[in-house]
């Protein structure tokens, strides 16, 4: 059992990327699903998809790189912990070096990219950093 289950999604997914894997598997939960959908929206995942099993199913996530095979994600970085959550409204949003990433956020709404919480104005907790 893990104290920080969504750490242990991003971790699968960087440590995938660094491997060069064309695919992880991670256990699923709607949190997981929601940051897979944002991830794929937003170009950096391929695609995505539950498969069911006897526990909890599994969330497949198909990796995706550049043209030359590049990296689209260089960092993969936890900002709200299970011992210090981190929220911040829409003004505080942080800008990812530059615009040239994102945040993944936890709103009323589900889980959204930090560009669509700042279009709404909705006040949200900071659960991850993409670029």
């Amino acid at each position: 059992m893990w104290s920080d289950p969504i750490a242990d999604m991003l971790t699968r997914v960087r440590n995938g990327v660094r491997e060069r894997k064309r695919q992880v598997k991670i256990p699923s939960s709607k949190v997981k699903e929601g940051i897979a959908r944002v991830l794929k929206e937003e170009g950096y995942v391929a695609d995505f998809d539950v498969v069911p099993d006897t526990k909890q199913g599994i969330l497949r996530v198909d990796l995706k790189y550049g043209p030359r095979g590049e990296d689209l994600i260089h960092s993969l970085k936890r900002e709200s912990r299970v011992s210090r959550r981190v929220y911040v409204g829409a003004d505080e949003l942080p800008r990812v070096p530059d615009g040239l990433g994102i945040a993944i956020v936890s709103t009323s709404q589900g889980i959204l990219s930090d560009r669509v919480c700042r279009y709404k104005r909705i006040g949200v907790e900071l659960i991850c950093t993409v670029y």
